[in-house]
């Protein structure tokens, strides 16, 4: 795991000192070491968190005669296949590293050598010869990158703080709003870009091209296996073991943040089942019992044996709420990016890697969203017809209550399939994001989700409701939080659900062994039942999520006052204060849950304070005792 940056000048060398200056801003990715490379036009650098090959494997990384360098951020779990592979065709190496086998891969392939990977990347190869820059992304868009192309040339780099700022995309607040993230290619930046999961950019004497070498997502309905379910269990189960078994490749301490449900859990078990010690695990819980779910974790971790931290957080949130602005280079507003940062800060004092469960619930039907996509195909003309009356249930202050559940299935259940899907996560509709900026926008966010959904035509509807998740929620909302939280505290996060050994099998299962009726991740569940305790393999869905509600009326409220105040919102100049008010109103005096709408005002109010209206340095990891026990 590393931060990686660089400069391509379409005018005269690189600058040394802007790409130094680049670099220093990234030391959190990788405080182990770092390295430079300036070529001409082109200069590399990368930070480095030393995980295998702790003794050789700095970079940047050269090919055999100097002709091609690379520098990379993530881990290629088949890279010793590959070695032997290369080594039969003739390439030399000097190190053990997985990076190295990058520069080599690519002399044999070409810009097709990304497809051959199995891992989690983001990476930049100089090809001196050609006089070419190439820049990828994995395939699930596990690793960020992000690139600037001006007529000057082209920058790029892990985390948005290295590059430029520049004039606030209106087009990218929009989205914002409405996902409480923001979405590639956007930025929150005009002139700056996400590069897409599954592509390469190739910058060439100044000239930037764009491809895809990978598209992930549901087979096509008459491809979908249909195989005996236990057959399909006991499959799932071997691919299962074997991601775990490659993500725990490393040459130092592997653990996992464990959540106490089904997904966390399963990757414990594996991993206790593969590992000749005991598993590290990391859980967090809170003072709200609804929300605490330590008690899960412990089962887990008793049944395995495993080294087993846990802390519990208070809500005092109003002092951790500035490190996080800090820490994510972008507005992110998904609150369990705040649990997510603290349970990597506890990790972290143990462990250098750990596995996270991102992309469960995508891959095989968690979320409550989809059995109410289910069930509104055949109710969703009564739902309306009923709205008027749900629309009075009391709020609730528990986590995913029901009157909140009923509330949003009503609002949006008559909607067609992918406006309905949704509207079931819709932060700011396009009203209400017009009420609170004061300005109707003619960029409708829900195209970015459109343009997804027309990708996978041919595949059953459920599926293609849940690639439009895989490939924006998962990417830009799931993976950032991720990415962000545990590199704050220089901790590498794998994700072993993104692994062709999964993702393969779960693109190609039927609607039934993932959503029926009520009942989600159908065929995950029978195929883990064997490793976990009844209680976890029954329970409802679990994450590292935090009663916002709650804290927004209570000991939260001041802050949120304070950082919306008339006199900061004018300020900046983005949002009404007089809509704002009105919001936090509505939401102490219980009338409605907006307590997703205030955590996303709050953290772009933060984000601007910490990254426009200053200058963003290196980051430094926040110790905040005053919030747990």
């Amino acid at each position: 795991m590393c931060g990686i940056c660089g400069i391509a000048s379409s005018n005269g060398p690189a600058d040394p000192e802007r790409l130094a200056r680049m670099s220093a801003t990234l030391v959190h990715r990788g405080p182990d070491a770092d390295g430079v490379l300036i070529d001409g036009p082109v200069g590399l650098a990368a930070r480095r968190l030393a995980i295998i090959d702790l003794q050789k494997g700095d970079q940047p990384i050269a090919n055999e005669d100097g002709s091609i360098h690379v520098v990379q951020n993530g881990e290629i779990y088949n890279y010793r296949e590959l070695r032997a592979d290369l080594e039969r065709a003739g390439h030399h190496f000097r190190t053990h590293s997985d990076t190295e086998v990058l520069v080599h891969l690519y002399e044999q392939h070409g810009l097709d050598f990304a497809k051959q990977l199995r891992g989690m990347f983001a990476v930049a190869i100089w090809d001196s010869a050609n006089r070419q820059l190439v820049l990828t992304r994995d395939r699930y868009g596990i690793k960020p990158l992000y690139y600037r192309a001006t007529d000057s040339g082209l920058e790029f780099a892990s985390e948005l703080r290295a590059l430029p700022r520049g004039e606030i995309d209106l087009d990218a607040l929009e989205a914002f709003l409405a996902f409480n993230s923001i979405p590639a290619p956007l930025t929150i930046f005009r002139e700056t870009r996400k590069l897409p999961p599954g592509h390469v950019l190739v910058w060439h004497d100044g000239v930037t091209k764009l491809q895809r070498f990978a598209r992930p997502g549901p087979a096509p309905a008459e491809d979908l296996r249909e195989d005996d379910e236990a057959e399909l269990i006991e499959e799932l189960r071997a691919r299962l073991r074997d991601s775990v078994v490659a993500h725990l490749i490393a040459d130092v301490p592997v653990g996992v943040l464990l959540s106490g449900g089904i997904d966390s859990s399963a990757l414990a078990a594996f991993a206790a089942e593969a590992s000749s010690e005991p598993v590290r695990t990391f859980s967090i819980g809170f003072e709200e019992r609804s929300f605490d779910e330590l008690d899960d974790a412990r089962l887990v971790a008793e049944r395995y044996g495993t080294q087993h931290r846990e802390l519990v957080l208070r809500p005092d949130a109003a002092h951790l709420l500035p490190a996080l602005a800090e820490a994510f280079d972008e507005p992110f507003a998904d609150s369990s990016a705040l649990p997510t940062y603290l349970v990597s800060q506890l990790a972290a004092q143990d462990v250098k890697v750990a596995l996270s469960g991102e992309g469960g619930d995508e891959l095989f039907g968690g979320y409550y969203t989809y059995a109410a996509d289910l069930l509104a195909l055949r109710v969703g003309r009564l739902a309306r017809l009923a709205q008027p009356l749900v629309e009075l249930l009391p709020t609730s202050r528990g986590r995913a209550s029901f009157d909140y559940k009923a509330k949003r299935f009503v609002r949006a259940a008559h909607l067609p399939p992918l406006e309905r899907h949704h509207g079931w996560k819709e932060i700011f509709s396009a009203d209400a994001r017009a009420e609170v900026t004061g300005r109707r926008s003619d960029f409708d966010p829900v195209d970015l989700l459109r343009a997804r959904f027309a990708e996978t035509e041919g595949a059953e509807l459920l599926a293609r409701l849940q690639d439009v998740d895989f490939g924006l929620y998962l990417v830009d909302d799931l993976l950032v939080k991720t990415d962000r939280a545990s590199m704050a505290h220089s901790l590498e996060a794998r994700v072993p659900y993104l692994d062709p050994a999964v993702t393969n099998l779960a693109f190609a299962l039927p609607r039934r062994h993932r959503v029926r009726g009520l009942r989600k991740k159908v065929l995950l569940r029978k195929a883990v039942a064997p490793l976990l305790p009844e209680r976890i393999v029954r329970g409802k869905k679990r994450g590292f999520s935090i009663p916002a509600a709650a804290w927004l009326r209570g000991e939260l409220e001041p802050f949120a006052r304070d950082t919306l105040s008339r006199d900061t919102l004018r300020r900046q100049g983005y949002f009404r204060p007089e809509a704002i008010e009105r919001l936090i109103d509505r939401h102490v005096a219980g009338q409605e849950d907006l307590s997703r709408q205030l955590w996303g005002l709050l953290a772009f109010t933060l984000w601007h304070e910490h990254h426009v209206e200053r200058e963003p340095g290196p980051l430094s990891s926040e110790r905040v005792e005053a919030l747990v026990r």
